[in-house]
């Protein structure tokens, strides 16, 4: 009786400090901000919130969106924060050809995209690039970025979310590791380290989405954490990335703005969301036939991030 007393009490105890555990952990869980109101307003809203100002130059990494009809975060949303910002908009080439391959014609979609009208546009790579290194990394050795990354002191990753052909979906995780990323990086990062020429077709799915974490980690670590902040746009949610000019219409409604310190858990928080909305199959058979959710579940394992956070919505205080 004695014995089992004592089994009883240990069991308790361990329950009681499991639970302990569980809740210490939810109370550190990375924070990620929300609100439904997709406007400049709200889009200032969650910047505001995660209480953070630049120590330098500020670069805010935009994806400028392949000509005619894709869904770009629009100049009259992201004009009026970025300019109070001082924020200059940096992009690179991309390594597929269109209207964005080179930097003449780069330069000219940035401005009949409007994003001219209330900043300075800098193409990263227009001068070359330069080799930031992963640590320990599985598939990369390095991330290669525009050379002048080196200009800025801080970055703000502003980024559409939707889906992508490759991805599956594209976030903050894939606007640095793609969009960052020189054209011969791009190549480096879709082939999961094999090589920086040629096609940026892969046959590992599974290694060219580990390649992307490891190029955001090298990042990171390049810049620093606390120079890096992170915002989503959920709205005109295609299937389809803005790479593509001519996406498909998207099924699922406009869900909101969400903003965190952690790319991780800013990315995991929008696929929540996807998977709660009302007509979503499309894109999350998207995500799930490119076996997107690797992405999020091998950047937690290396460290840049995690899949836990706590959501606080802007729109109601809780």
């Amino acid at each position: 009786m004695k014995k089992d007393f004592a089994l009883l009490l240990t069991l308790l105890l361990v329950f009681a400090l499991a639970g302990q555990i569980a809740a210490s952990a939810e109370e550190n869980a990375p924070v990620v901000y929300f609100t439904a109101d997709i406007s400049p307003e709200g889009l200032q809203a969650v910047y505001d919130a995660l209480n953070w100002a630049p120590a330098g130059k500020l670069a805010v990494k935009v994806s400028t969106g392949e000509p005619p009809a894709s869904n770009y975060l629009r100049a009259e949303l992201i004009g009026p924060l970025v300019q109070g910002l001082n924020g200059t908009i940096v992009e690179c080439n991309t390594a597929y050809g269109g209207s964005r391959s080179s930097t003449a014609m780069h330069k000219q979609v940035a401005e009949d995209h409007g994003f001219t009208s209330f900043a300075d546009f800098d193409l990263m790579d227009e001068e070359g690039e330069i080799r930031w290194p992963v640590t320990d990394g599985k598939r990369l050795e390095y991330a290669i970025v525009g050379s002048h990354a080196e200009n800025y002191s801080d970055f703000l990753v502003l980024s559409h979310f939707k889906g992508h052909a490759m991805a599956g979906f594209g976030g903050a995780i894939k606007n640095v590791a793609i969009g960052m990323s020189s054209p011969s990086g791009k190549v480096y990062v879709h082939s999961a380290g094999t090589r920086t020429t040629g096609s940026i077709m892969h046959s590992d799915q599974d290694a060219w989405l580990e390649a992307m974490a490891e190029m955001v980690s090298a990042v990171r670590d390049h810049v620093g954490t606390e120079h890096m902040i992170y915002i989503n746009v959920m709205n005109r949610l295609s299937v389809d990335c803005d790479c593509d000019g001519h996406p498909a219409e998207p099924d699922i409604h406009d869900i909101g703005i969400l903003a965190s310190t952690d790319p991780v858990a800013l990315d995991q928080a929008c696929i929540d969301l996807v998977w709660q909305a009302e007509g979503n199959e499309s894109l999350i058979r998207r995500i799930e036939s490119r076996d997107g959710l690797h992405t999020l579940e091998y950047a937690e394992q290396i460290g840049l991030g995690s899949r836990s956070y706590t959501l606080v919505n802007l729109d109601n205080g809780k």
